[in-house]
């Protein structure tokens, strides 16, 4: 059964004018446009545009909760609960840094907030569900750009060196600054954010808020710009001028400064630390709420929380390659069963895709035919349908592209 789903950008404040509004071929709504949710969580279930033909249902997760069977298959009739959710995202401006729990943690993070009373719409909610959120984001602008991950520990050495070579260069020569800054970081990444948003968060009078004033201004010097990290500097004052003083500034040089190109992605596991910056891109996640912050928001950070939740192992830029699939597929398959993303461009041949799950379909460009076990669909650019699975596997035909998310196995 193909059922035509539709939603409302959310207008967060860090969204885009127009991206959303050209991918999907209407009019900007003139306001940001930042997240367009597709799926059936509660915080934004998708409309479903035809109700007469599942029941009278008008969204999404009000036709799973009255026809499981039908919606979601018997692979996940039981839970009653589509296990992913995709977005498309478009940032014109910097997300608060993130990560989100394990399984284990989410599940026993969620329990002890119940036990305590915390409501579970409160300000100081860090569990809002029982899931984890592991997500994978590909670039749909010709680039998109993010922070992800902690970098490698002789990147994060080089670029102390850059600072310190910086402030010996400066008038305003403040070496205590940048040395307070390695010493945290030669006790461990965990010390170094732990201190940072715990100290920097108390206003402008400690010294991470001294540190954080020095760093901006080092990252503004010729030395920066002539360094291998350039990039990473120069968002150092991306991130000072959205939100000055904030201890994130600081944590920004740990991380991965992470330019997909468009096609490429990124998969952040439990416990990754990451930030999108700027661009257009698809967006595929396990069906959570679990946000645990670390800074560039004004809203609630947990701090001792957070550094229980994030993985302090440097890596480098966990970019996700996708595996062929057949003529004109492309598959992002991440090492969870919760979802999994195709991405189709039939061209001339019609492509297939085979279906484990329900599945989400978002067209990008021209439109696409979609042809499955029991019905077919005319997909216009844009717009989104939902798939059972008794559809099986899908015969994709026409000029444009289809986003396919569904479930892994």
């Amino acid at each position: 059964m193909f059922v035509a789903i539709s939603n409302i950008p959310r207008d967060y404040a860090w969204g885009a004018d127009d991206d959303i509004a050209a991918f999907r071929g209407v009019a900007p709504s003139g306001r940001p446009e930042a997240e367009l949710w597709l799926g059936a969580h509660a915080g934004a279930p998708s409309r479903i545009d035809e109700p007469d033909a599942v029941g009278g249902a008008v969204d999404l997760r009000a036709w799973i909760a009255a026809d499981p069977e039908r919606a979601l298959g018997p692979r996940f009739a039981a839970s009653g609960r589509l296990p992913f959710l995709l977005k498309l995202l478009a940032a014109a401006a910097p997300l608060s840094l993130q990560a989100h729990p394990t399984p284990e943690q989410a599940r026993a993070g969620f329990a002890r907030e119940e036990a305590d009373g915390v409501p579970v719409d409160g300000y100081e909610r860090n569990y809002r569900d029982e899931f984890h959120k592991p997500e994978l984001i590909v670039a749909v602008s010709e680039t998109f750009d993010a922070l992800s991950g902690f970098r490698p520990l002789d990147e994060v050495a080089g670029i102390l060196g850059v600072l310190r070579a910086a402030d010996a260069a400066d008038v305003a020569h403040e070496s205590g600054a940048v040395d307070l800054l390695a010493t945290h970081v030669a006790t461990g990444l965990d010390d170094t954010v732990a201190w940072l948003l715990h100290d920097g968060r108390g206003g402008d009078t400690g010294e991470a808020a001294w540190v954080v004033d020095r760093v901006v201004r080092l990252s503004a010097s010729a030395e920066a710009a002539a360094s291998p990290w350039a990039r990473s500097f120069e968002t150092v004052g991306e991130l000072a001028a959205a939100y000055p003083g904030d201890p994130g500034i600081v944590i920004s040089l740990l991380l991965n400064r992470v330019r997909l190109r468009r096609g490429e992605a990124l998969y952040l596991r439990a416990g990754n630390i990451h930030a999108y910056l700027r661009g257009l891109g698809i967006e595929l996640m396990a069906a959570s709420d679990n946000v645990l912050r670390g800074g560039l928001t004004p809203k609630h950070i947990d701090v001792d929380e957070l550094v229980d939740v994030l993985d302090f192992s440097p890596i480098p830029p966990p970019l996700l390659a996708p595996q062929p699939g057949g003529p004109g597929v492309e598959t992002f398959r991440p090492d969870v069963p919760d979802f999994l993303l195709h991405r189709v461009e039939p061209g001339e041949d019609a492509s297939r895709v085979e279906l484990d799950g329900p599945a989400i379909v978002l067209v990008e460009r021209d439109g696409v035919r979609l042809e499955g076990a029991s019905g077919a669909v005319d997909v216009p650019r844009g717009h989104a349908v939902y798939v059972t699975p008794d559809e099986g596997a899908l015969r994709v035909t026409g000029a444009g592209i289809a986003w396919v998310a569904t479930t892994g196995r």
